[in-house]
Parts: C-alpha cells; structure tokens; sequence
C-alpha cells in the first residue's frame, strides 16, 4: 500500500524516485487508458519506476506491457512532472519523491487485461475523469497530452 503525503517540501526526506507513465489516447475519441491499482485502489496512467539499466523509453514499454498487456511505441516526452510538496510512502517505510516522466504512446499490439498491478482499466473521457480518483500529477500529464503542444512541459 502507498499514500501520498503533502505539505511544504516534505519531500526533502525522501528519495528522489524517477518514474515514466504512457498516456494511450483511443481514437477518434481522444479517451484516455487508465488501470486501477491493486495497492491503493487509486486509477493512474499505466507506468511505473525505471529499473537499473533501462533507458525511460525501455521503461515505459515494459511497464505498461506489464500492467496492461499492450505492446506501444512511445512518440514523444509530454512532460517531467515534479514537486517538492508530494512524497509517497509505503508500508515499508520506503519514501520516495517521484520524479514523472510521461510519454505519449501509441498502442502497437497486444490485447487489453488486468494484471497483478492492476483491478481494472478502460478508456475514459475528460468528463468522466474528473470524478475519479487519480494519482498525483495525473489529470495535468493528460491535459498537457491533449493540448499536443510540441514542447515538453517541466512542472
């Protein structure tokens, strides 16, 4: 289980942690995947930490085949999304500040499904998506998606 704690830099006894997510757009729609996590029950962009000796794109990859079965080419760096007022921690004790690094991709192959990391998934739209509970930085990496600017964002 995980929880995010904020409040003035109470990042700084954490550990800088990097993570990627991929933001999946379905056409025509412009519908957004989303998995439901096992730890917390909280929705979030497919993803998760860089292992040692991947590239982010080689993480990306591998982290939304591992939760969603997709195979996806990643197309661009949307955004690096950070804050010295979020840290995560876990039932371990470990406290990490995450530093976000979402990608727009594009799904390749594969068939959609569940995984050991995840309960649920689906396309969803804007409309629907700001009623759920999504992890930090979530609704700004799929806002900052959608307006398709070609510059990545650093927040």
């Amino acid at each position: 289980m995980s929880k995010a704690i904020i409040g003035d830099r109470v990042a700084k006894s954490a550990i800088p942690r990097p993570i990627v997510t991929a933001v999946i757009l379905e056409d025509p729609t412009n519908n957004v995947l989303l998995t439901k996590r096992t730890d917390n029950g909280r929705w979030c962009l497919p993803g998760g930490a860089i292992d040692p000796g991947e590239s982010a794109e080689e993480a990306c990859v591998r982290e939304v085949k591992e939760e969603t079965g997709l195979s996806v080419r990643i197309s661009r760096l949307i955004g690096i999304y950070t804050s010295p007022d979020l840290m995560i921690e876990y039932d371990d004790g470990n406290k990490i500040q995450p530093i976000v690094m979402s990608f727009k991709a594009t799904v390749i192959g594969g068939i959609l499904t569940a995984s050991n990391e995840t309960t649920a998934f689906g396309y969803f739209s804007n409309d629907q998506i700001t009623n759920m509970d999504i992890l930090e930085f979530g609704r700004e990496e799929i806002q900052d998606a959608i307006s398709d600017r070609k510059e990545a964002f650093i927040r």
